[in-house]
């Protein structure tokens, strides 16, 4: 008779300890931004994060393999990011809407078909790698749904929007540069780094960089100091389960809209919702080949595969006849 183990798995309990304490520390730092001045609100999420991390058991143990021509890529892909929205914001500005278009553009699309490009093209790795998949869906639904419905009470709740044109065309906005935040900053330079030197690294490192790009858009050191706090929350909240759908379209969007609402500084044209409906189809288009290139290269494997295993057993048959001859 087979006797089964019933004993709990330790590795499993202690996951899922760590994972409800970083998520009880990102509702908890959502929660704050309603009663505490964003600086001394950054200073806290770090500090926070910081210690937590030091906890025994907080942290995954994972496989490190520093990856140079990965770091290379991380690199290049950030700064030509940064030198977009520089060029879009501080060269172009308002004065000139078509140069700034397309530079912000340039810079969005960078971020996201980049590094699905070579991800999957030039190292063969598949979106998982990215964030992008159906893996951890039921943890992604509930936490995303928890954290964002925080958001939206301590940010959109009561709130009384402007007029339609005053908030459309910033609500696309969200989703698109959102999206691209999610893959460029969580999915990939955050995957990145961890993978070459771990989670700890993967975390700032992505915090860091998130809030250093924003001196693209103008930003000054007091902004960026809250943005790395932000980019601590995110950071762990996408490390939860590794899905960026656990950030977008619900978190990171709804903090961002926000922000753009009432700061009141950015007005767009009802037209540009057509600009950045083509940035997010150029996005999708990529996502589309990218899976289209990864089944097509699954089917050929397994025709290999099986051409091989047919070729040894006709190797096998005819080894078994010819020794049957002698």
């Amino acid at each position: 008779m087979t006797v089964v183990d019933r004993r709990p798995d330790i590795t499993s309990m202690v996951a899922s300890r760590r994972t409800r304490m970083w998520f009880v520390f990102a509702l908890t730092a959502l929660a704050l931004l309603a009663v505490l001045e964003l600086r001394v609100w950054s200073g806290v999420v770090v500090a926070a994060a910081a210690g937590l991390s030091v906890v025994p058991g907080m942290l995954p143990r994972t496989r490190r393999v520093v990856d140079a021509q990965d770091l290379v890529v991380v690199s290049g892909l950030y700064l030509v990011v940064v030198a977009g929205l520089w060029f879009a914001f501080r060269v172009f500005t308002t004065d000139q809407v078509l140069g700034l278009f397309l530079c912000f553009a340039t810079g969005l699309l960078v971020g996201v078909v980049g590094p699905v490009v070579y991800q999957v093209w030039v190292r063969g790795r598949d979106l998982r790698s990215l964030g992008i998949g159906g893996h951890e869906w039921r943890a992604t639904l509930w936490m995303g749904l928890a954290l964002a419905g925080v958001q939206f009470a301590v940010t959109l709740w009561g709130y009384r929007l402007p007029a339609a044109e005053e908030w459309v065309p910033l609500l696309g906005m969200s989703l698109v540069v959102g999206l691209f935040e999610a893959v460029f900053f969580r999915g990939f330079v955050q995957g990145r780094l961890e993978a070459s030197f771990g989670p700890v690294a993967g975390v700032a490192g992505a915090a860091v960089l998130y809030a250093g790009y924003h001196v693209g858009y103008g930003m000054g050191v007091s902004e960026m100091w809250f943005l790395l706090g932000l980019g601590v929350l995110y950071a762990v909240v996408y490390r939860l389960t590794t899905n960026i759908l656990i950030v977008w379209p619900l978190l990171t969007p709804i903090g961002a809209f926000f922000n753009n609402v009432d700061a009141g500084d950015i007005d767009l044209p009802w037209a540009s919702l057509a600009g950045f409906a083509d940035v997010a189809a150029v996005m999708a288009a990529s996502l589309w080949l990218a899976r289209r290139h990864i089944r097509r290269t699954q089917r050929d494997r397994a025709t290999v595969s099986s051409d091989v295993m047919s070729s040894a057993r006709e190797l096998e048959r005819d080894h078994r006849t010819g020794s049957e001859g002698a």
